[in-house]
């Protein structure tokens, strides 16, 4: 829920639209509760959540549409169910994979710091918040890869 409240006003911002409204954001939570409920009734592993990866897309396409949007949902489902298009997806090289998530999540990180204009920088709370977040998702890897028996 942490991350769809943070990728409301990141596809927001992107798409030059008014901030969300306290009214429209409970509205949306109250929906993503009520979809990963049914996920959850179905069986499903994981719930529905906005991804950042969608944020992702609108800034490097600069494309905001909800249609748009929701024509490339549709054609991602119709080629989920073609196999040629799973085959071709998993024949592209590592090295472009590797290409796009780091254009990708570059953009998601500059998003998502770009929202810290809108926070108290004088607050010693939420410099804290930040500098603790960055930390600890930088190290943590490193401490994991480095200090842990390799089997």
């Amino acid at each position: 829920m942490v991350e769809s409240l943070g990728d409301y006003f990141a596809a927001a911002d992107i798409a030059g639209a008014p901030v969300p409204p306290p009214g429209v954001i409970s509205r949306a939570i109250a929906l993503q509760g009520a979809t990963c409920a049914l996920a959850g009734a179905w069986g499903t592993t994981s719930g529905t959540t906005a991804y950042n990866e969608n944020i992702g897309a609108m800034q490097i396409t600069r494309v905001g549409s909800r249609r748009v949007i929701q024509l490339g949902a549709v054609c991602a489902v119709i080629m989920g169910l073609i196999g040629k298009f799973g085959g071709l997806f998993a024949s592209m090289p590592n090295a472009m994979v590797s290409g796009l998530f780091c254009v990708m999540f570059g953009c998601i990180c500059a998003v998502g710091l770009a929202q810290m204009q809108f926070a108290d920088q004088r607050s010693n709370r939420n410099i804290f918040i930040l500098g603790f977040s960055l930390y600890m998702g930088l190290s943590i890897p490193y401490y994991f890869g480095d200090f842990t028996t390799k089997n």
